[in-house]
């Protein structure tokens, strides 16, 4: 992760921001002090992997989950959990 001063920042802004796009965390210090981190965006990752082959986009929209019909249980949440962590 690099290191820039608040001045350095300023100065360099477009150099230090390209950086980043390009997937480098920068971390800005003010008086010494860390004053902000700057990390690329979440799905910059994602489009990256999809760009070099290693992923792909869903064929299929997401699952509408409200058209699951909800069921009823005649157990309680006690007997539920003694249940999976086996103690019947």
């Amino acid at each position: 992760m690099k290191l820039v001063t608040h001045r350095e920042m300023r100065n360099n802004s477009g150099e230090i921001l390209r950086a980043v796009a390009a997937g480098e965390s920068v971390q800005v210090t003010n008086n010494g002090q860390l004053a902000a981190v700057i990390v690329p965006p979440v799905g910059a990752t994602v489009d990256d992997l999809i760009l070099r082959g290693q992923a792909r986009r869903a064929r299929r929209p997401r699952a509408d989950l409200s058209t699951i019909r909800r069921r009823t249980s005649t157990l309680s949440s006690q007997e539920l959990a003694d249940d999976v962590r086996g103690r019947w």
